[in-house]
């Protein structure tokens, strides 16, 4: 046993480079599968979420493979280089367009249409400073998740019809579910959509407006209605060839469900805008006791469908609430 043992530290300080190129791979080759998958176990889904981060593990893996593979001693002492190297490509490719894909520009002179879009963390988030967001950034349309009716109060009290007059949607007697949307120009009589948390669909601006789903989706914590919930929203943007799907979607770019929604045409705004990766959950140290954590995982959006452009797209920090509020700038192809 002893000289078992002495053996394998012998052989473990030769390969020390070895053997943390295979750490570095393993979790960043997990990754790039959950990302080729279509996950249905909880835990797998959620960690779908963290796809971005497998880039620049296969980064380092790679420098460490290129810089000690001539000392391994094995035949196979390319392998880990080929692996790190493929990897980092595909993993390139994927994030690639948020600073790099196509952006179709609007037509000089076209209107911009200014959409927000905040989850009030049942009803927690800073109100006054989100109708602040809201006439500050001259949004045109306003959709927010778990608003409550006090949160709704208060914004009412610092000046919201003043900014966005019209509004469809209610506050929910679960904290989380509620949804509405606020406007500046008329909104249709609203269709809720078939999902626990308020979704709904809108015209925006009567006849030759815009047709608008503001949705919000289950947390893939319960997986069956994460997955049915967003079988809806397709569906529902699909038959109604919906303009924008905006909201808390509670998955990223590179869960399934939203790449069958890019499939069926609607873009994320701040990817179209290149205007980078742009986390939005979890913010202000409100992910237990892990809440020293920064924002992670791109999980609010602005999806765009054909007939819009995206000119500007950014994240914006708002007090009280575990999402960043996202702000879009469009105009009309």
């Amino acid at each position: 046993m002893r000289r078992a043992l002495s053996t394998l530290g012998w052989w473990l300080r030769d390969h020390a480079g070895l053997v943390l190129v295979l750490l570095l791979l393993l979790p960043a080759a997990a990754l790039t599968t959950l990302r080729l998958t279509d996950a249905t176990w909880g835990p797998a889904v959620r960690l779908t979420s963290f796809v971005p981060y497998a880039l620049p593990v296969y980064a380092a893996a790679l420098v460490v493979a290129g810089i000690g593979h001539a000392r391994w001693r094995t035949r196979l002492r390319l392998v880990p280089v080929v692996l790190a190297a493929a990897g980092l490509a595909a993993h390139g490719w994927w994030v690639a367009p948020y600073w790099l894909g196509p952006n179709p520009p609007a037509p000089g002179g076209a209107e911009p249409i200014v959409v927000v879009t905040s989850n009030l963390f049942g009803g927690e988030g800073d109100a006054l400073g989100l109708v602040e967001l809201a006439s500050a950034e001259q949004a045109d349309l306003l959709v927010v998740n778990e608003v409550t009716g006090p949160a709704l109060r208060r914004m009412r009290a610092a000046g919201l019809a003043d900014v966005l007059p019209y509004s469809i949607g209610r506050p929910e007697a679960d904290p989380t579910a509620g949804t509405m949307v606020f406007s500046r120009v008329p909104l249709s009589e609203a269709v809720r959509l078939d999902t626990p948390l308020a979704s709904y669909q809108v015209d925006v601006g009567g006849p030759g407006g815009l047709t608008l789903l503001a949705v919000h989706p289950s947390a893939p914590t319960a997986v069956a209605d994460w997955r049915r919930d967003h079988r809806t929203v397709r569906r529902a943007a699909v038959r109604s060839d919906a303009d924008l799907v905006v909201g808390d979607l509670n998955a990223t770019l590179d869960h399934a469900p939203m790449r069958r929604l890019g499939d069926a045409g609607y873009r994320d705004a701040v990817e179209l805008a290149n205007a980078g990766f742009q986390p939005t959950w979890p913010e202000n140290g409100l992910f237990g006791p892990l809440g020293f954590l920064p924002a992670l995982v791109a999980i609010d959006h602005v999806l765009v469908g054909e007939d819009l452009a995206a000119r500007s797209a950014r994240t914006i920090a708002l007090g009280g609430t575990d999402h960043r509020a996202v702000v879009a700038e469009l105009a009309r192809k």
